[in-house]
């Protein structure tokens, strides 16, 4: 049977070559066939001999998920539809900014976590993703959007935050952050590449050893009561203990800091008394906040902050010396923005399989 050898990063594409006859450092030169420049046709890559192209034939293959659909939004958004087989889809999504373009990629079909706000973890959990339907959506985005006149690709930052809880598929997600990191296949800086956690304190720690990028943490509430209802690993990770695993991460992280993602729910914890004591929670981790609008969906049963309750929830915690920033809801006319991406997943259903 043929193995996909978007499933390997450097390590493993070095132990495939051996395992065929082959030196190992012909893993870098296939990497960037496959990574940097797109190919997936071996018999395009001229600088494999012959001979070795015809074991590649023979033995492997370059499959990443394939398009079903895909969506442009008013604002330069785009949305692709990813088949990961089985009737079950995956949502990625690319979004253009002056300086910078940021793909949100998926890490499982669907999410077991069940926040109470999110579209996902409403629908249900099937699986986790292959490394190579994680990295199969850079393969893919790079490949639609091509490269700007100069060369350089248009996609410069990655973050971890589309369909699923990415540190409940650590393994695999491991294995494609190595390969955005690579400079012999997309070449990111570990400061471009985040990883958005509910807070699996387990695998955080191995994140911070194994491969340490940019953190961001779905806190959305001040205590753990509130916390308990809106995001459920809550119980079994309460905040004082999320807290100092972020202290830990810091330690060995590209930055200096935390980000936390705060989801703003209206009369649910919006008030300045919420941001007050969420003062109280973070005065020893480094961090800055992301304020995020809800971005309403049938059923949700929650609606969106006024404007003036997220400003001045955000004056309270600038006024202490903190960096916040209000993200700007892109993509809502396609499902695109945060919370919205709700894929197509064959609820089978695995809920609260989570380290």
């Amino acid at each position: 049977m043929s193995v996909n050898l978007l499933d390997f990063d450097a390590a493993k594409l070095a132990g495939f070559f051996s395992e065929i006859g082959e030196k190992p450092f012909r893993a870098k030169q296939l990497m960037r066939w496959v990574h940097h420049f797109g190919e997936d046709d071996f018999s395009k890559m001229s600088d494999l001999a012959k001979d070795l192209r015809g074991k590649l034939q023979e033995r492997a293959v370059i499959r990443p998920p394939s398009l079903l659909r895909e969506l442009d939004a008013s604002d330069g958004t785009r949305k692709w539809l990813l088949s990961v087989g089985e009737g079950n889809a995956v949502e990625t999504v690319f979004i253009p900014e002056n300086d910078r373009g940021t793909l949100c990629i998926s890490s499982q079909v669907g999410c077991a976590l069940e926040c109470s706000f999110c579209s996902t973890g409403r629908q249900g959990f099937n699986r986790n993703l292959a490394a190579a339907e994680i990295i199969g959506q850079l393969w893919w985005a790079n490949r639609a959007l091509g490269r700007e006149p100069g060369g350089e690709r248009i996609i410069s930052n990655v973050v971890m935050m589309g369909m699923g809880e990415p540190l409940a598929n650590f393994e695999n997600v491991v294995t494609a952050l190595n390969l955005m990191l690579d400079d012999h296949a997309y070449g990111l800086s570990r400061r471009r590449v985040t990883v958005s956690t509910a807070g699996v304190i387990p695998a955080m720690d191995r994140l911070g050893e194994r491969c340490p990028v940019a953190l961001a943490v779905s806190l959305h509430a001040p205590n753990d009561a509130l916390r308990d209802i809106l995001v459920p690993i809550n119980r079994k990770y309460p905040l004082a203990e999320l807290m100092a695993a972020c202290r830990r991460y810091i330690e060995h992280a590209p930055r200096d800091f935390v980000t936390f993602e705060y989801v703003m729910l209206d009369g649910v914890n919006d008030t300045v008394l919420h941001a007050k004591e969420l003062l109280r929670l973070v005065k020893d981790v480094p961090c800055k906040f992301n304020l995020i609008p809800f971005n309403p969906f049938p059923g949700s049963g929650y609606r969106r902050s006024a404007d003036s309750a997220i400003e001045s929830f955000r004056m309270v915690l600038m006024d202490a010396g903190l960096v916040v920033t209000t993200r700007r809801t892109r993509g809502d006319d396609i499902d695109a923005a945060c919370g919205q991406l709700a894929g197509k997943v064959l609820d089978r259903t695995r809920r609260g399989a989570v380290a």
